[in-house]
């Protein structure tokens, strides 16, 4: 996820508690889909369509983070 921005990404990680969390979230959201879509845990089409709607969300609220601090000269 936003490759270009490794680095602020891996700073932000361990600087503001709120990104973390919400990048976390994230991972833990693909780990439970990847786990549904190869059959290692049960889940229905419609959780993994839940699941990925939750996933784009955080997604997007991580890249508005990203955009701020980018703005903000970090």
């Amino acid at each position: 996820m936003f490759p270009e921005h490794r680095d602020l990404i891996s700073t932000l990680k361990t600087s503001d508690r709120h990104f973390e969390k919400l990048f976390n979230e994230h991972n833990d959201l693909d780990q439970k889909i990847q786990n549904i879509e190869a059959h290692l845990t049960s889940g229905t089409e419609i959780e993994i369509e839940n699941l990925k709607k939750e996933k784009l969300l955080l997604k997007d609220q991580i890249y508005v983070l990203l955009q701020k601090s980018l703005k903000n000269g970090a």
